[in-house]
């Protein structure tokens, strides 16, 4: 008599042919709730709830995959493309002999309100959509709960490499000196003002010396800091994109700076209605127009150069220029009008918002009166974070961590372009060549409800996503604005479903 080796084509058959649901002491799965045919999705959802919900704790090995498939009756590959799913999201990492390890936590999933099944129709009334958004708009955003944020600007944290943070830590810490621990130059530490100069020869074209580099606290500090500079010159307006980021616009108006309109075509700014708002200085982000994806092309790049000649400053924000797919690298204006261009760059979407570490790069004419305003706005930033930083970017570990990045993003990239053409059918993708989110534009007559009431819809159902006309100052064809980063393709492919069915 031959024994069972345990296969599923060997254990009991259920009447209807299907074998009997096994189940495993790892986190009591039980197969039996697993969907025909998607055994593996069902896994990877498992242990990623487990994960949030902090039954699997950061450092936590999970099983074989031969222990696994053995004590769930399923083939090893199941184990093994679940597996694959979770590296893929940044939640575990194969340690080699040390097995798979849990390595990041997802967002933890809020629980559905009781009384309520999860598919009730949605009256589309999130109070974050009746009015126009205030200053506190986007805490609100993101203290909102969800199943599922599709928000732009939104960073993969799960893939934070902290192996590589604290080995460079603790490798800065070593090398420390007492002194090293006062007050230090308000400019930035030395080490971290070379390290951003050669990383912007190397990446963005910018031949810069360190002694022009501003270490600030991301690019809203940047702002602040212009906005102070300018105001002193009797500058009070600066022109903007039109649509822009509804986050800069308010960074503008908060620091007392007025913000007219210019529009964005399919070769970027229009340079001619730049000129016609009669403001001195514009902001621009040339190499991914936030929120279209347009590139400004080397026309409108001429057309600028030539509108600077008259004494206008572009400040340029390069906020995701590294993320970039099916394209070669676009120049920074920085590298071809050093003396018109204010540069502005950070690690809140290369790393974590969190760390609050940017630079900024003023003309020659503005430099001292930028320094005086860093000097006595906080004496300086946090000197260990950019030692570390600096330390990252010198020893390539932030090199590898952008090519780990992309080839991330350019998965998830696709699954959102993918799901868009499969649930929102007419719907038109902008910008997918670079960037970390996708702006999706419906025609008019497309739906009979405002972009502010599909994105409420979607939110009362678990998924965050921003209406394009928050980003814009005129009328714009009805849109969203989705971002990709931070979202497993499961989840992109299921938020993207959802906003479907509610078009239809």
């Amino acid at each position: 008599m031959n024994r069972s080796n345990g296969s599923p084509s060997d254990r009991s058959k259920t009447p209807g042919g299907r074998a009997a649901p096994s189940a495993s002491d790892f986190l009591q799965l039980n197969t039996a709730e697993a969907p025909r045919g998607g055994m593996a999705d069902w896994l990877a959802r498992q242990v990623r709830r487990a994960v949030a919900d902090g039954l699997l704790p950061v450092g936590s090995r999970l099983p074989a995959t031969r222990v696994l498939a053995a004590e769930l009756g399923v083939s090893r590959g199941v184990i093994t493309e679940a597996y694959r799913r979770l590296t893929e999201d940044g939640h575990v990492a194969g340690r080699g002999r040390g097995g798979t390890v849990v390595v990041a936590a997802p967002l933890a999933s809020p629980a559905v309100p009781s009384g309520r099944a999860r598919h009730d129709v949605p009256s589309g009334s999130s109070p974050l959509f009746r009015t126009p958004p205030g200053t506190d708009v986007f805490d609100a955003l993101r203290a909102a709960p969800a199943r599922i944020d599709l928000s732009p600007g939104l960073p993969d944290l799960a893939a934070f490499p902290r192996a590589a943070w604290l080995r460079a830590e603790r490798s800065v810490l070593a090398g420390l000196v007492p002194s090293d621990f006062g007050y230090g130059d308000p400019r930035g530490t030395p080490v971290l003002r070379r390290a951003v100069a050669r990383w912007l020869a190397r990446n963005r074209g910018i031949a810069v010396d360190p002694e022009e580099v501003l270490v600030v606290a991301g690019t809203a500090q940047a702002l602040g800091l212009l906005a102070t500079v300018l105001q002193a010159r009797g500058i009070s307006r600066v022109a903007v994109e039109d649509p822009c980021s509804l986050g800069l616009r308010q960074h503008l108006r908060v620091s007392g700076l007025q913000a007219p309109p210019v529009p964005v075509d399919a070769d970027g700014i229009r340079v001619d209605a730049l000129r016609g708002t009669g403001a001195p200085a514009v902001l621009l982000t040339p190499a991914h127009q936030f929120p279209t994806g347009v590139v400004l092309d080397g026309v409108r790049r001429r057309e600028l150069a030539e509108w600077t000649r008259d004494g206008g400053l572009i400040i340029e924000d390069d906020y995701d220029a590294e993320h970039r797919y099916d394209r070669p690298p676009v120049p920074a204006l920085r590298s071809t009008l050093p003396d018109h261009v204010a540069y502005a760059g950070s690690v809140s979407k290369l790393l974590a918002p969190a760390l609050r570490v940017g630079w900024l790069l003023a003309p020659r004419a503005l430099h001292a009166a930028v320094v005086d305003a860093k000097r006595f706005a906080d004496l300086g930033n946090a000197a260990l974070p950019q030692l570390v930083l600096a330390h990252l970017m010198e020893s390539g570990d932030l090199e590898r961590h952008l090519r780990l990045l992309r080839r991330r993003h350019r998965a998830r990239r696709d699954a959102m372009i993918e799901a868009v053409g499969a649930h929102l059918p007419g719907a038109v993708v902008h910008g997918a060549a670079a960037g970390l989110h996708l702006m999706v534009t419906f025609a008019h007559g497309a739906h009979d409800h405002a972009d502010t009431e599909l994105a409420a819809a979607a939110l009362e159902r678990g998924v965050k996503v921003q209406p394009l006309s928050w980003h814009a100052q005129r009328p714009q064809r009805p849109g969203l604005v989705l971002g990709y980063a931070a979202s497993t393709p499961t989840d992109i492919s299921e938020g993207v479903a959802l906003i479907g069915s509610l078009l239809r």
